[in-house]
């Protein structure tokens, strides 16, 4: 895994991101219906993230996409919130620090792109996931915010933003 590379999504990135994250719900069991796998924008990831205050990343080994993560505006939010979306890696690179770092660049996107917090929701079998939201810095909410869809991801965290994130 020498050869990995963290870069912003391209259009040409579509199919394979699209495959790695239905391919960790698949392999890992994860609920399909209510989160993130029935998501109508999986397919366009590029498209999707290709707006004002909003990016994704692609974590590339030797040209084979094998996770990603981004940020967007918290859908139906009057806050100045953005959400840490579709943080997903394949099994072969869990537990290498890049989910870690992955979370760290997209929280520094949020502060260039000026939001004042970071929402994320997970499922509660993703306690991996939930041990590095805390470590970064995220607490645990009560209640939902926003309109994100995801029925099925009843964890809900959220990080304010700062220059020291």
């Amino acid at each position: 895994m020498n050869g990995i590379v963290i870069r912003e999504i391209k259009k040409e990135d579509n199919q394979q991101i699209a495959a790695v994250i239905r391919d960790v719900f698949i392999k890992d069991d994860f609920p399909k219906a209510g989160t993130a796998f029935a998501d109508i924008q999986l397919d366009l990831m590029f498209e999707a993230y290709d707006k004002p205050r909003a990016t994704y990343f692609v974590v590339e080994n030797e040209g084979k996409i094998i996770g990603g993560a981004g940020i967007s505006q918290l859908e139906s939010s009057s806050e100045n919130i953005c959400e840490l979306q579709k943080m997903y890696f394949l099994k072969e690179v869990r537990g290498k620090g890049i989910g870690f770092k992955m979370i760290q660049i997209c929280l520094q996107e949020g502060i260039k792109l000026g939001y004042e917090k970071c929402y994320l929701e997970t499922l509660p079998e993703m306690l991996t996931a939930q041990h590095l939201y805390k470590k970064a810095g995220f607490e645990y909410l009560y209640e939902t915010m926003g309109s994100t869809g995801h029925t099925n991801c009843p964890v809900w965290m959220i990080k304010s933003l700062n220059s020291n994130t």
